[in-house]
């Protein structure tokens, strides 16, 4: 009888651990979970940043009377900004401008049609 309640114990304790190894398992699971899906938020919010194509309130001009849209885009030295007017990133523009083009962008005014006064050449 002795033996029996001996084997009979050891079964419950190995039913036991058993049961306490598979909550440990399901923690460990809901926790990779939980931390899969909020690395995969941030990597949908950080590959659809670059995505957007327009200006955000920095680039705008607080008061349109004082500067010219492009001395605030120049001026904000802001990636995107750059990438979405001009298709060239910050750096790209300013290494076109130290290439030789600097002289031609600043004095080379932008061809209009339809001005008073505009000649086409």
């Amino acid at each position: 009888m002795d033996d029996s309640f001996a084997v009979q114990q050891l079964l419950l304790d190995k039913d036991e651990a058993e049961h306490f190894d598979d909550d440990e398992r399901l923690m460990v699971l809901a926790a990779a979970i939980i931390a899969g899906s909020e690395v995969s938020q941030q990597e949908r919010i950080d590959t659809r940043h670059p995505h957007r194509l327009y200006l955000c309130r920095p680039q705008l001009l607080p008061n349109p009377r004082i500067n010219t849209p492009w001395k605030v885009l120049y001026d904000s030295q802001h990636d995107r900004a750059f990438i979405t007017t001009m298709g060239v990133d910050v750096p790209t523009f300013s290494s076109l401008l130290t290439a030789g083009f600097a002289q031609a962008w600043y004095e080379t005014p932008i061809p209009r049609a339809g001005l008073i006064g505009y000649i086409e050449t």
